[in-house]
């Protein structure tokens, strides 16, 4: 909320340095401080709705409630940033030449220019700490990342600061040589910058909607834990799929250990089952038992004790 309060202090400010300018780019700026002032509002929604615990109707739970409001947030960023944007730019293209000052416009920039990137900052962070603990970089993180909201803040935060480096550019460039096609053509770019960023979050979440199994380091994490159990001998199948926000969806063949009867077989799988579900990553767990002679998963060389 505190973000998304910002957002709407920084569109408030850029509308009013819109105003009194004329900048084309300056009107883009604010056209994407308003969506964002929005898709903040969606993401909120999404991570409230995604935590709705399972029930008869939705077995898996409601995680992938965060992808289909993420999805729809990445949406606007396309519909009220770049069209807004690239429209402003085409039509102000041939302007007639105007001596504007631009200096309550370049303060508006400088001091969002300082609040997105301290947001920037703290959702790279964010994603660096994450990161390091499965051994990827950020940017390798928040790409992957099961979490659509850290990612649509990261990029959506990066395109921010990208577009008011534009914008102030463009405005500095008209300012100096008088010709206004260069504030028009800052607006053209900061809407192609949020076309880009919206598509990107558009295609990670539409991933994730349609079934995105985890990365090949977390199978070999998740494999492992697996093998370690006491009573589970191997495994030959191993399905892992994300169902929402760090939360997986786990089918497993297994061998148990020793020589048991149907019965203790079932009351083992079942146990083992509780045991995975108790931890927060996983939403679901299910186990079968492996069909005779059949091939079993080995861990990379690299992973093996």
């Amino acid at each position: 909320l505190i973000a998304v309060g910002a957002n709407v202090l920084i569109a408030v400010a850029k509308t009013f340095g819109a105003f009194i300018t004329g900048s084309a780019s300056m009107i883009a700026e604010a056209a994407h401080s308003w969506a964002d002032a929005g898709n903040g509002t969606l993401l909120i929604v999404a991570e409230k709705k995604s935590i709705k615990p399972a029930d008869k109707s939705h077995p898996l739970g409601y995680g992938k409630e965060s992808y289909v409001w993420s999805m729809i947030a990445a949406f606007g960023v396309f519909m009220a940033g770049s069209v807004v944007s690239i429209y402003t730019g085409i039509t102000e293209w041939n302007a007639a030449e105007t001596e504007t000052d631009y200096t309550i416009g370049f303060i508006i920039l400088a001091v969002a220019f300082v609040l997105e990137g301290f947001s920037l900052t703290q959702a790279y962070l964010q994603s660096k700490k994450q990161g390091e603990a499965i051994n990827v970089s950020a940017i390798g993180y928040v790409i992957d990342t099961s979490n659509p909201t850290l990612r649509g803040v990261f990029f959506e935060d990066l395109a921010a600061v990208i577009g008011l480096v534009v914008a102030a550019a463009a405005m500095a460039m008209h300012a100096y040589t008088g010709e206004p096609f260069w504030d028009a053509l800052g607006s053209i770019i900061v809407g192609i910058l949020l076309a880009a960023v919206a598509v990107f979050l558009i295609s990670r979440n539409r991933d994730f909607l349609v079934g995105y199994r985890v990365s090949e380091k977390m199978h070999d994490y998740i494999l492992a834990e697996l093998l370690k159990h006491p009573d589970i001998d191997s495994v030959s199948y191993l399905h892992l799929e994300w169902v929402g926000p760090k939360k997986i969806f786990m089918v497993a063949a297994v061998d148990i250990t020793g020589n048991q009867h149907e019965q203790e077989i079932a009351h083992k799988f079942e146990s083992i089952e509780n045991q995975f579900r108790s931890q927060a990553l996983f939403q679901e767990a299910i186990l079968t038992l492996s069909v005779p002679n059949a091939e079993i998963l080995r861990l990379p060389d690299n992973e093996q004790s």
